[in-house]
């Protein structure tokens, strides 16, 4: 295949046509080259960090991807503008989109990545795949042709055989994939897939792959230059994942020997060869038990977790990519690449995980990463996170010169980070590092499945709680002062209701003449406080002195309790709920703020319970809504491509 090159241009000013961390990551290395920086900017992120840290940010237009970050002709005219001279995709939007790069070429502006034939040769899935069996790769058995007809789709399915994996094949991200376990589930899946695809990509169209169970997630990252040199730099082990998105990447895999290390990386350098491919690029595989590996899909891009690479080599991958953009060599040889100890990557998602990782909005009250390890986020104290665009809000990484002590260093972190105001999937992450069978390398894209009801579970509630009340109680607006010390004055016990993590719990908080404070509810907890400052409480309860951060909003607490973060509402003076919660009153509520994209039923139309009624998009997933009760449609309060906010009335049912 002939593949047209990059021509050799210098040039001074990069526009990253991105938002959020990783707009703050590649300004950060242009900066150290003494590069100027331009960003671009959607009206959710017209106050945001990587807007206010550049030298010059252009608007782009509106809120939803598709009217921002997705406009090709928007960013190529900010460019222009600012005269930027070479643009930066980051990752996702149009970071694997050949117009994109073709429209950069043709408007005179080095765009930092892969030429766009090699875009569409190898970020096509079908494609792809396609190469790679020409090649002699080993691929996962499937069907990637033209006819996408439903009827052709499930044939192909059939002939696959059952589970079976849907795959957009254009993107990344796990959007618009789909494993589907038995033929009556088909349909919806296929549709399911094929909207989340277009929303995110702009392209419907599927592949399909026989799902390979229980494999690992192994990925190569490749670099390749204009001079025909390509080099790997070992291998990445994302095996741990939920909704076939990553949440857990480390460098170098526990499964992969130096001999399979040896073996993989040939294969993906060939296949930069063969393409004549220019930047950073990763080729990734499933790893099955037997250790046989199949090629699933390259991303002709950077990679959210490219810092465990950069971490284990000591190569800055956004350097390596600037300087192939300007024509130069790679500055090493595959014989020149060494690797170093041992790291962890996290996600730090705005997501409930306890609620199927539902995504969360709103404001992050209070916001502090920890110092002692590489924390790359865009966000602050006050920053409103969008419901438009991905939930990933940071990335925690963990070196050391073993796995343990990488593991250990990423835990003792994410327990001291602060992220107050909206929740976070912090707790899930700790709890995934410590696990047993991740502590000893044998995690596989099962892993969180197969163990989620412990890596969701609470902690000790009660003794939050009664921390909870003892919190409230002193930083009372209301109330005088807190002072320490004994007390002459005569005091009566003060009643709470509190509700954390779904529970709802009655206690008094009584202070006593010696200072301490004394919790019942139905046992006694005692507390002994000796400083209270802004937002930091230090105690002794149990013979143990402790401190907790903590962040109050009106009657909502937050808290962080021995790595735990805790979130609070006081119900004491609230008026008693009447509706109820999950949909048994026959009304479906929105579960996150997002945007209509499906409809499923009709007014005066019959539903059982548990029946899919309303399909809500929100940071780039959808997520199905069900009738909670059996009964008939009496209202649809909520039309296609409505935003819709927490807790709407979208669908209305009246019971049988």
């Amino acid at each position: 295949m002939k593949l047209e090159r990059s021509p050799h241009r210098p040039f001074f000013k990069v526009l990253i046509a991105n938002r959020g961390e990783i707009a703050l990551r590649v300004a950060r290395t242009a900066r150290r080259l003494g590069l100027g920086v331009v960003a671009v900017y959607s009206d959710a992120d017209r106050d945001a960090r990587h807007v206010r840290e550049a030298d010059a940010a252009v608007r782009i237009g509106e809120a939803p991807p598709a009217r921002s970050y997705l406009n090709i002709q928007a960013i190529i005219a900010a460019a222009k503008a600012s005269g930027a001279d070479a643009l930066h995709p980051g990752y996702g939007f149009l970071a694997e989109n050949e117009d994109f790069a073709a429209a950069c070429r043709d408007a005179g502006l080095v765009f930092i990545g892969p030429s766009p034939e090699s875009i569409k040769a190898m970020g096509n899935k079908a494609g792809a795949k396609d190469i790679m069996a020409r090649a002699g790769a080993p691929c996962v058995p499937g069907y990637q042709g033209e006819d996408q007809s439903d009827t052709t789709m499930l044939r192909e399915a059939g002939r696959i055989g059952f589970p079976v994996m849907i795959k957009a094949v254009a993107g990344g991200g796990g959007r618009g994939m789909r494993l589907v376990a038995e033929e009556a589930a088909f349909a919806d899946a296929l549709r399911s897939a094929r909207s989340e695809a277009k929303a995110a990509f702009g392209d419907a169209t599927m592949i399909l792959e026989r799902a390979i169970q229980n494999p690992r997630h192994i990925e190569i990252q490749v670099f390749g230059d204009i001079h025909g040199n390509a080099i790997h730099l070992g291998e990445r082990d994302c095996s741990v994942q939920r909704r076939h998105q990553k949440l857990i990447e480390e460098a170098p895999s526990p499964a992969v020997s130096t001999e399979l290390r040896a073996k993989m990386g040939a294969v993906a350098v060939a296949a930069v060869k063969a393409l004549r491919y220019e930047g950073a690029g990763t080729l990734e595989f499933l790893l099955d038990e037997s250790g046989a590996f199949y090629f699933m899909e390259m991303n002709t891009r950077l990679q959210v977790e490219h810092p465990v690479t950069e971490a284990i080599t000591g190569l800055d991958l956004v350097e390596l990519q600037l300087r192939v953009a300007r024509g130069e060599a790679l500055p090493l040889r595959q014989e020149d690449v060494r690797f170093k100890g041992h790291a962890i990557e996290v996600r730090l998602c705005s997501e409930d995980a306890g609620h199927d990782f539902i995504p969360q909005s709103g404001k992050m009250l209070r916001w502090q990463m920890p110092e002692a390890i590489r924390a790359e986020h865009a966000l602050e104290s006050g920053s409103e996170i969008p419901p438009f665009y991905d939930s990933m809000i940071a990335k925690l990484i963990g070196h050391g010169a073993t796995r343990e002590e990488a593991r250990g260093k990423l835990i003792c972190a994410l327990e001291q980070a602060v992220g107050f105001g909206v929740t976070t999937n912090q707790a899930f992450l700790t709890a995934c590092l410590r696990h047993r069978t991740f502590a000893n390398g044998q995690a596989t894209t099962a892993f969180i499945e197969q163990n989620r009801a412990e890596l969701v579970a609470t902690g000790d509630i009660v003794s939050d709680v009664a921390l909870a009340a003892v919190l409230l109680y002193v930083t009372n607006p209301h109330a005088k002062p807190f002072r320490s010390g004994r007390s002459l004055a005569a005091t009566f016990p003060i009643p709470y209701r509190l509700e954390m993590e779904g529970h709802v719990r009655d206690l008094e908080v009584l202070r006593e003449r010696d200072g301490a404070y004394l919790v019942t509810d139905g046992a006694e907890h005692r507390f002994e406080i000796d400083e209270l400052r802004a937002e930091l409480l230090r105690f002794r309860h149990n013979g143990v002195m402790e401190s907790v951060a903590f962040c109050r909003d009106r009657d909502r607490l937050f808290f962080l309790h021995r790595g735990l973060p805790r979130a609070v509402r006081d119900l004491t003076l609230a008026p008693p709920q009447s509706a109820a919660a999950g949909g048994g009153d026959g009304k479906v509520r929105a579960t996150m703020n997002g945007r209509v994209v499906a409809v499923l039923v009709k007014p005066g139309e019959r539903v059982a319970a548990g029946q899919p009624v309303m399909t809500l998009e929100a940071m780039k997933m959808e997520h199905v809504h069900t009738a909670g009760i059996a009964g008939t449609v009496s209202a649809i309060d909520v039309v296609e491509g409505e935003q819709v906010t927490t807790g709407k009335i979208v669908v209305e049912i009246e019971a049988a």
